[in-house]
């Protein structure tokens, strides 16, 4: 038994943590939950049908995503990618985005895709407190190497425990935690003035370009890009349309 996007679309709308969206082949929406409606600030789903996120998103982002959406297109499949997602009326949020080609007689036909919230850690596991020493070793030293075996240790556990007990308390992986932990200290330094290179060296990446790629994939743009955002610069959103998302 097959089920239609029309289908699973009022099912999606039931759901306010997560975003479900199908694309056809040119990246324009043919389907969209209400969450999608409502975190995009816009009335009714027709506002969305039929455009793309270059129409929908800030330029920067836009374009991030439609690379993204490119290659499901080209047959990859992203599943729990971690990223920031930032909409004008809310503030920015954690998800987990999956994204899949939409196959029909074994052609590519479009994408399917969901985006949903990263929930609160499960305090009542029973590795929980092991689990907040390592986010708490993550959070004083995530300017240096940390290494997965390092953190095992210190959790008392293996690495193959380790990793399961994070999916299961954090719904991320040790990496993804890291990684989380990296960008929210980066976006917190870009409020300043310090220089992309220093920012990117002392939230642990080696080099500028490992920085402006990692921030880039979970963010949506660039850190420079970012960082005039913050600041309010209207050239950022200059591209943005009155029903923009």
């Amino acid at each position: 038994m097959k089920i239609s996007a029309d289908e699973l679309e009022p099912l999606f709308d039931a759901l306010p943590d997560v975003v479900f969206f199908v694309k056809d082949t040119q990246g324009r929406y043919t389907h969209a939950n209400l969450t999608l409606v409502r975190r995009l600030g816009l009335a009714q789903r027709s506002e969305i049908i039929g455009r793309d996120v270059t129409e929908l998103f800030p330029a920067m982002m836009g374009g991030s995503y439609a690379a993204q959406d490119r290659r499901v297109l080209a047959g990859e499949v992203i599943e729990n990618q971690l990223e920031v997602h930032i909409f004008n009326n809310r503030a920015p949020g954690w998800c987990l985005t999956c994204k899949r080609p939409l196959l029909s007689r074994g052609q590519v036909r479009g994408v399917v895709g969901i985006s949903r919230d990263l929930g609160q850690p499960d305090g009542r596991h029973p590795t929980y407190d092991r689990l907040r020493r390592v986010m708490a070793h993550m959070q004083a030293h995530y300017g240096e190497t940390i290494r997965v075996h390092t953190l095992a240790e210190l959790a008392g556990l293996s690495v193959a425990q380790l990793e399961r007990h994070f999916r299961r308390v954090f719904q991320l992986t040790p990496q993804q935690v890291l990684t989380k932990v990296r960008i929210e200290a980066a976006m917190r330094q870009l409020d300043g003035d310090e220089s992309m290179a220093a920012i990117g060296m002392a939230c642990g990446f080696a080099d500028h370009s490992a920085f402006s790629r990692q921030f880039k994939a979970t963010v949506g743009m660039t850190p420079s890009k970012y960082r005039a955002l913050a600041m309010g610069q209207p050239k950022v959103l200059a591209s943005r349309r009155p029903h923009a998302s």
